[in-house]
């Protein structure tokens, strides 16, 4: 199983790509509860009637990587609505020529995973275009409820 993965290049320090991807709010969602920027804490994400994810900041190594262990989870629009649970998420930043490459990659969801289309496109927008948008400009492009609902097919 290869685990679903979206990479990009940005003009940014390794320093600001870690900086951004630990202020969540302002590239996953507006609705997230509880501090995403210190090892041992735990945060809460919120789409209602489609998604609700809690996550364990498990590891933060400035300038290098980002690690949340999905903890708890409800995914409304699949029949395991628990898959999600015992996944991590995976942000590795490195320096690549004059630019930095951040790759995510969410361990443990893969192509025969129940989700993975609509997670696939799910996490391509929010890494590929809000986060990297963040990096470059200070503003993520988070999603409506309604675009989140039409991606899910509501």
């Amino acid at each position: 199983m290869s685990d679903l993965t979206a990479t990009f290049t940005v003009d940014a320090t390794p320093a600001e790509a870690f900086e951004a991807i630990n202020d969540v709010r302002s590239w996953w969602g507006h609705h997230i509860a509880g501090p995403t920027d210190q090892v041992g804490a735990e945060w809460y994400y919120l789409v209602p009637d489609i998604h609700y994810s809690k996550q364990l900041v498990k590891e933060l190594v400035p300038g290098e990587r980002v690690v949340w262990e999905f903890t708890d989870g409800y995914l409304d629009f699949i029949e395991d609505k628990k898959e999600w649970i015992g996944t991590t998420g995976r942000f590795d930043i490195a320096v690549e020529g004059d630019q930095t490459r951040v790759t995510f990659t969410h361990e443990g969801l893969g192509r025969g995973d129940e989700c993975f289309d609509v997670c696939y496109d799910a996490w391509t927008h929010y890494i590929t275009v809000s986060l990297k948008g963040r990096i470059e400009s200070g503003q993520g492009t988070i999603r409506t409820q309604d675009e989140d609902k039409a991606a899910v097919g509501r």
